[in-house]
C-alpha cells in the first residue's frame, strides 16, 4: 500500500465534501429541511402515507439524461472516499494523530499545520509518517477502495 495515496485521500477530503454537497443539492433539491416542518406530527390519513427516500429509485435512475446520470455516478464515487476517510479518523488513537489528520481534512497545508501544533516540519513529518503507517496496518478498508480506483 501506497502512504502517498493515503495522504493525498485525506488531503483530497475538504473539497470531496464540498463538491459532494453540491451534487447532492443538484441531484435531490435542498437537504435543509423547511423549517415549519421540523418536529410537526402529521394527523390523520397523512400519518398513514408512506414517506419516501433522498436517494434515487430504480424509475428515476433510469430516467436521468446522461448529466445526471455521470453527476450521480461521481456522487457516489466521492461519497465513498468521504465516508472512508471519516471511518478512518475513528480508528486513530493519539491524540497528535486526530489533530494532524484533522488539519489534513481542512486542507491545512504542511507547514500551517506544524505551525499550528509547534513543532518543526521535521518533527511533523514523523508524526504524519507514524498516523500513515498506522492506517495502512489498521484500516483494509482503504485498500480497498484505493485498489478498486486503480483497476478500473
Amino acid at each position: 500500500m501506497n502512504k502517498k495515496k493515503i495522504e493525498n485521500l485525506i488531503y483530497e477530503y475538504h473539497w470531496r465534501k464540498k463538491e459532494m454537497d453540491r451534487l447532492e443539492n443538484i441531484l435531490f433539491g435542498s437537504t435543509i429541511p423547511i423549517r415549519g416542518s421540523v418536529g410537526v406530527s402529521k394527523y390523520g390519513i397523512e400519518a398513514t402515507l408512506p414517506r419516501g427516500t433522498s436517494l434515487k429509485s430504480k424509475a428515476e435512475l433510469e430516467a436521468m439524461d446522461k448529466r445526471e446520470e455521470r453527476l450521480y455516478e461521481r456522487w457516489v464515487e466521492y461519497r465513498e472516499k468521504v465516508f472512508a476517510i471519516e471511518l478512518v479518523v475513528d480508528k486513530l488513537d493519539d491524540e497528535y494523530h486526530l489533530i494532524i489528520i484533522d488539519c489534513m481534512m481542512e486542507g491545512m497545508s504542511y507547514r500551517a499545520i506544524a505551525a499550528h501544533l509547534g513543532y518543526s516540519r521535521s518533527k511533523l513529518r514523523e508524526l504524519k509518517d507514524d498516523m500513515l503507517n498506522q492506517i495502512c496496518q489498521k484500516c483494509h478498508f482503504v485498500h480497498d477502495l484505493i485498489l478498486k480506483k486503480t483497476t478500473v
